[in-house]
């Protein structure tokens, strides 16, 4: 019963008149999002909300991550090639031009580049793939860029699948609100809290998409989205939850590469001591999530990456449930002073994922059956970010953090550099030996590289233990039937709209 007031809800909702769906234009499509945008900034791209908007849109990266093959293809760059241990050739496409008219070339991507890495501007990009990374550059000529990272990047193309690239006209240090790219949409309407409207680019380089415009939208319950869906006034829902995937035939399931956890912050008692941090682990029963309030396909996780991830380590195993454990390691913390008892904060985001709030209470149970005092916190996007990332207040409460992280691109240097090093923006972590390990293998090749990731997630678990590992995350996505459109892993983090199309058409 404990959706009841959401199905009610929903339900109202199917009454509404599905003559009103006719008035929406034949090639237009709107998409209902679970989390209003706080921000359209293309270097904010890496959260989920603002890249299913904005990422190959309106603005677009220099290479591409086919998520089919696993490999990487051109976009904006039409080649490249290793130069040396730091430098990179790039072959740039030409006779593009940016939305607002500047044109595209070698001169445009150093600027975009210093942009994202300018640290007066918020950017979760650089943060998240890119940290204290040193860039320099050589213009070859207008189409030919050399790129010279420090430390040295050896998968260069494929970290840069991550980073869009905006017109030389936007601010420095300054977030954009009317972001312009070379994507094939320009942003023609951004209704802070009310919707967004991309509307079809006529100058884009590439092949003319089907979708002329779409209208984004927001609802908090997934059983409104889903309803949306189903009485036409709504045509994707990318995330709904599980109990609210009823159709087969409009709702589809997919692995969304999404990696759920709580992180631990480890600089306050009880949390800094790993006695403490363990027995959160032991006191989770993760098997009686699956099939309940999350869908039974999710997979108990014991790193941060998903399997066939390079560094993934297939010999870790996710943490047992042993409340008796769990309780003899807080018991003897508590006889060496430890303030076992102390409350502690469990800060959690509103829809980051489908009964997340529901997810946190029972976590929250099942910590107070071991001993704990763990007090729920549900907050917005930006509450929780700003919560979750460096600089952290110095007089902070001992505290827990939701975190979502989706790491679609196939390496772990994606993750383990800002999650888990000392300097990384949305990390815990200060150990010295787990540094190493992630400094080295990020300067590596195979198979060092992926040997010494996985001596890096060996680390983390079992001495670091700066985090409650939860699952590897499955999404539902409801389509209407007059599209042809189906979710895929890239679904989480971007939703180009030129892969949809028009049974009609």
């Amino acid at each position: 019963m404990r959706f009841s007031p959401i199905l009610a809800v929903a339900l109202s909702m199917a009454c509404v008149p599905t003559h009103l769906y006719a008035q929406t234009p034949a090639r237009s499509v709107t998409i209902v999002l679970p989390e209003a945008l706080q921000t359209v900034e293309p270097c904010q791209s890496a959260v989920s909300t603002v890249g299913r908007v904005v990422k190959q849109n309106v603005t677009e990266t220099l290479t591409e991550l086919d998520f089919d093959t696993g490999t990487i293809k051109p976009r904006l760059a039409t080649s490249w090639e290793r130069l040396d241990d730091t430098t990179w050739r790039f072959k740039l496409r030409e006779g593009v031009k940016f939305h607002d008219g500047a044109p595209f070339n070698a001169e445009a991507v150093v600027y975009s580049i210093n942009r994202t890495m300018d640290t007066a501007l918020t950017c979760m990009v650089r943060n998240k793939f890119f940290g204290s990374t040193k860039f320099s550059f050589k213009v070859v000529d207008p189409y030919t860029l050399d790129i010279t990272t420090d430390p040295a990047q050896p998968i260069l193309p494929t970290v840069l699948t991550t980073m869009t690239i905006t017109s030389p006209n936007t601010k420095l240090g300054e977030a954009s609100r009317k972001p312009a790219g070379t994507g094939p949409y320009v942003m023609s309407t951004w209704d802070p809290g009310q919707k967004i409207v991309l509307d079809r680019f006529d100058g884009y380089w590439g092949e003319r998409p089907a979708v002329e415009r779409a209208t984004y939208v927001w609802r908090n319950e997934s059983a409104v989205q889903a309803a949306m869906v189903a009485t036409g006034e709504a045509d994707i829902a990318p995330t709904i939850a599980i109990q609210d995937a009823t159709n087969p035939a409009t709702d589809f399931a997919y692995p969304n590469s999404e990696t759920s956890r709580i992180r631990i912050g480890s600089d306050q008692p009880p949390l800094n001591d790993v006695r403490v941090r363990k027995a959160l682990n032991l006191a989770i029963n993760r098997e009686a999530f699956r099939g309940s309030i999350l869908s039974k396909d999710v997979i108990p996780a014991s790193q941060l990456v998903v399997p066939g991830t390079n560094g993934y380590n297939t010999d870790l195993k996710p943490w047992p449930y042993d409340l008796a454990e769990a309780k003899k390691l807080l018991a003897a913390a508590k006889a060496d002073g430890v303030p076992v008892d102390k409350e502690i904060r469990l800060i959690s985001r509103t829809n980051i994922f489908p009964n997340v709030t529901e997810t946190m209470e029972a976590l929250t149970q099942m910590w107070g059956e071991a001993g704990l005092n763990v007090k729920l916190q549900m907050l917005e996007v930006a509450q929780v970010l700003k919560l979750g990332t460096k600089p952290y207040a110095p007089d902070r409460p001992p505290t827990l953090v939701i975190d979502q992280h989706d790491n679609n691109t196939g390496d772990a240097s994606f993750t383990i550099l800002y999650k888990y090093s000392s300097s990384g923006a949305q990390s815990d972590s200060s150990d010295p030996e787990l540094d190493r390990l992630i400094k080295d293998g990020t300067a590596s090749i195979n198979p060092k590289r992926r040997e010494l990731y996985q001596q890096a997630f060996a680390r983390i678990q079992g001495v670091v233990v700066p985090d409650v590992m939860l699952f590897h995350m499955v999404g539902y996505t409801r389509v209407n039937p007059r599209l042809i459109f189906r979710p895929s892993i890239s679904t989480n983090s971007e939703l180009q709209l030129a892969q949809i199309r028009f049974k009609s058409s």
